[in-house]
């Protein structure tokens, strides 16, 4: 199935099927926000640069939490009706395809995670300021959207809040400006995004710029927590060249890493950058692996996003696997001993998950996350190192910036290594029971 084909049927995607709307695309979110951290307020104006995809007399938006008080459609006030989850936006006049126009939302309230089936996502309250944690759905909890993962768009964020707090979020810094207790941060990602990688992360950070091997990079942490997270982040130039080395010059046009002073479950990924907690930076490089893994995903899944959630081990196999690399780029275990030992440990549990197409309520189970490593492995395995990494640059080359499906790699490997590997493929991706890990080509 192509990539168009499974977009056009998958509004909203069968893993969310309330995300998402069809009949347009947004080219270009232009977002002025003004947050207020200590009473957790937002107001937001939106101008959304929108393309027909066919004739249209409405559109929905993706909004959850936030009131919308007026719509314009190129300057002119309409009509619109919302929903707990959706805006409706009247459209002035019938709209044929293939036709360009602005629609202006103000909208305001108090942000907040949504409810879902993988939990709470989206805006979110720090001790001190916030954070933003969209994948897959939280996106419209802070603005209005089509929340689609193949809808990729161009951003422009202006965030105003109080001045003693530091704004970080997508693209290129465009400089700040203070004005009384305020200051105005501005962001420009001409680089297209899925709205879950988009975001804003708000706190009492120190800033600092960092070479990346050529690759602009920057830290943002609490100033307590500087020991530690230069401890614990000063591999990350080597990862960013290793990474540029086997799997195609890094594809973005910065790395930002934001530290928290907040204890965080898991770290975040968006698009550029990565958010990490305070338990993330331990001062002995305890959670250097993750570090890896949101890296890997500017590669996989932020410069090569998934068409549809049910193509999520693309993602999350290959950075898991990423993290085997740098173990043993690193001086730990190689990726092969990583891969015998979490093949031991996955083959102790439940086969009963397809890893091509696990269900929504599976998507996140770890075992898609190793199990993706395991069949990217496997692949290394079946091929060789040399057609292996080829097909990954290849592969990283021919998507960058754009969507893949799971039969979209399949055909690359094919044909960038030349064997048939249907078989191989529909064993480790569609089959239930773990297969034998082939022996090195």
């Amino acid at each position: 199935m192509s990539s168009s084909t499974e977009v056009a049927e998958g509004y909203g995607d069968p893993y969310a099927p309330n995300s998402g709307n069809p009949g347009y695309h947004v080219e270009l979110y232009d977002l002025d926000l003004t947050y207020r951290v200590r009473t957790n307020r937002l107001d937001g104006v939106a101008i959304l640069s929108v393309l027909s995809t066919s004739a249209l007399t409405s559109l929905s938006l993706d909004l959850v939490g936030l009131q919308v008080s007026q719509v314009r459609v190129n300057g002119n006030k309409v009509k619109h009706k919302q929903t707990e989850a959706k805006v409706r936006v009247s459209l002035p006049a019938s709209v044929a395809a293939n036709t360009r126009f602005a629609i202006e939302i103000d909208y305001s309230g108090k942000p907040a995670p949504r409810k879902t089936r993988w939990g709470r996502i989206g805006w979110e309250e720090l001790e001190d300021g916030s954070i933003v944690a969209s994948q897959p759905t939280g996106a419209p909890t802070w603005f209005p959207c089509n929340d689609h993962p193949a809808q990729k768009s161009r951003y422009r964020i202006s965030v105003t809040t109080e001045k003693e707090y530091h704004v970080v979020a997508n693209g290129v810094p465009a400089g700040s400006v203070s004005r009384g207790g305020d200051r105005t941060w501005k962001f420009y990602q001409d680089i297209p995004a899925a709205t879950y990688l988009a975001t804003v992360q708000i706190g009492a950070y120190v800033s600092e710029e960092i070479d990346l091997g050529g690759v602009p990079g920057s830290l943002h942490y609490p100033h307590k927590l500087k020991a530690r997270v230069h401890h614990d982040f000063a591999g990350l130039p080597q990862m960013v060249a290793t990474f540029s080395e086997l799997f195609g010059p890094y594809p973005l046009t910065k790395y930002a890493a934001v530290i928290t002073a907040d204890t965080l479950e898991i770290p975040i990924e968006a698009q550029g950058m990565a958010t990490f907690g305070e338990n993330h930076a331990d001062g002995e490089r305890g959670s250097e692996r993750l570090i890896a893994h949101e890296l890997a995903h500017q590669w996989f899944g932020n410069s090569v996003g998934v068409a549809g959630w049910r193509h999520i081990w693309l993602n999350e196999g290959f950075a898991c696997y990423s993290e085997w690399i740098w173990s043993e780029v690193s001086g730990g275990p190689s990726a092969h001993e990583r891969a015998l030992s979490y093949y031991a440990k996955i083959a102790a549990l439940p086969q009963d998950i397809r890893v091509a197409d696990p269900g929504p309520e599976l998507m996140f189970d770890d075992r898609i996350y190793k199990r993706g490593a395991l069949t990217v492995h496997a692949l290394r395995l079946t091929v060789g190192d040399e057609a292996f990494f080829n097909l990954v640059r290849s592969w990283t080359a021919l998507k960058q910036h754009g969507v893949a499906t799971t039969d979209e790699f399949i055909a690359h490997a094919e044909e960038s290594t030349g064997k048939p590997l249907g078989a191989f493929f529909a064993a480790w991706l569609e089959g239930l029971a773990l297969p034998a890990l082939p022996v090195s080509s």
